[in-house]
């Protein structure tokens, strides 16, 4: 196949859903040859917010030392080969294709056939172990103890904020929430993990307790660095990071770790367009798609434009908590401008405008990114694109002018 019709194939695998489960992941893995090799140590990472940004950061850190890093993430903004990077770069489109040739053959014969996400995993952990990585770092696409990532046996477990997020799946409390997630912890390999509200660290410890896996939090933020990105809650990140790298024994001095911190790039986490597509105000980007990452990006947002206050372009999809996102970023704005996300899950404009809170600012309602994003520049005011990383995907495609590759998951 050529790339176009892989990535294609591909995405036509999303219509198989979403099957938590090790079984089929530890079959195609094994089949496909792609688990990795002995000597080579894997990072898993799990949690609701940051875990993504964490694991930026530890690829940053470590290649910053001299690593050789394969980094798996989900999902991707713009272009799918963003999920599987070996050194800073995306998968090449030529080996991306022939992968997803190969491994088209092969799901041909397996029942159930492998879904979206354990295809991209195998794609990932294939590629990692053609490129010779010392270093993996594997981010979980949802919960924990059913998601495939957890099918590849990891050497450190590391644990973002958990909070409230895919309830239809995790369960409706932070206690169940974190169990799901406390399930990738492996008899005997250290964990590390960022803050948690006491019931959420007491689930942890106790799963910890449980497989006799040394489990440390992480108690202050890792201060004296730059950082790329911003907010308050990037330092938290990057002590993470740290004491993740420290557990899987990679040797950490200040000049690396500031090297890493400061080049480090992970697009759509409050990301600054200075004056982009036509805008004379600065343009940011922001996933913010749960009401505690709606949170940390009002206190970002007061603190970087304490002055300002934007026009919202908001959408979301289905099963988000849209009226708590809302209680946070609507006090921020001027205006809201709703819109559908380029997505089968995507919520109305009207059902977005319907969960505005009590004495929210003026909104109006369009048919796609497109024309919101057009009206919001036509107001000459500053520009806030948040609600789902979805949304941010697509604002940052026509930021860049780049070809968007919408995804489902």
């Amino acid at each position: 196949m050529t790339y176009a019709e892989a990535i294609a194939w591909l995405f036509s695998t999303q219509m198989f859903g979403i099957k938590l489960g090790l079984d089929g992941p530890r079959r195609l893995l094994k089949e496909f040859r792609a688990y990795p090799q002995h000597g080579v140590t894997v990072i898993h990472v799990a949690g609701t917010n940051g875990k993504g940004s964490t694991c930026a950061m530890m690829d940053a850190i470590a290649r910053a030392c001299g690593k050789r890093c394969g980094l798996f993430t989900s999902p991707h903004l713009i272009d799918f080969r963003e999920r599987i990077q070996v050194g800073g770069r995306k998968i090449p489109e030529a080996d991306c294709a022939a992968a997803l040739t190969e491994l088209r053959a092969l799901c041909a014969r397996l029942d159930p056939h492998p879904t979206f996400f354990e295809i991209s995993l195998a794609l990932a952990m294939r590629w990692f172990a053609q490129s010779a990585c010392e270093l993996i770092f594997l981010e979980t696409g949802m919960g924990g103890r059913l998601d495939a990532t957890t099918a590849v046996p990891a050497d450190v477990c590391v644990f973002a904020p958990i909070d409230l997020d895919h309830t239809e799946w995790l369960g409706n409390s932070l206690a169940q929430i974190a169990a799901e997630k406390a399930a990738i912890l492996v008899p005997g390999k250290p964990a590390v993990s960022a803050p948690q509200p006491e019931d959420v660290r007491h689930v942890l410890e106790q799963a910890a307790n449980e497989v006799r896996a040394p489990l440390e939090f992480v108690t202050e933020p890792l201060l004296g660095y730059g950082i790329a990105l911003l907010g308050a809650h990037q330092p938290w990140n990057a002590a993470l990071a740290v004491a993740a790298l420290h557990r899987a024994g990679v040797a950490l001095n200040f000049d690396s770790i500031q090297h890493g911190l400061t080049h480090l790039s992970w697009p759509g986490r409050f990301e600054i367009f200075p004056a982009a597509a036509g805008a004379d105000e600065p343009v940011v980007l922001d996933g913010a798609h749960n009401t505690h990452a709606a949170e940390v990006l009002a206190a970002t947002w007061q603190a970087a434009f304490p002055d300002q206050r934007p026009v919202l372009v908001f959408s979301a999809v289905a099963s988000k908590d849209i009226v708590g996102i809302l209680r946070w970023l609507a006090p921020l704005a001027a205006k809201i401008f709703f819109c559908p996300v380029a997505n089968p899950r995507a919520v109305s404009a009207a059902e977005l405008a319907a969960a505005l809170p009590p004495g929210a600012p003026p909104h109006q309602e369009f048919g796609d990114l497109a024309a919101a994003f057009a009206a919001a520049i036509a107001t000459r005011s500053p520009i806030l694109v948040a609600g789902s990383l979805f949304l941010v995907g697509e604002a940052r495609a026509l930021l860049i002018n780049a070809r968007y590759q919408p995804s489902v998951q």
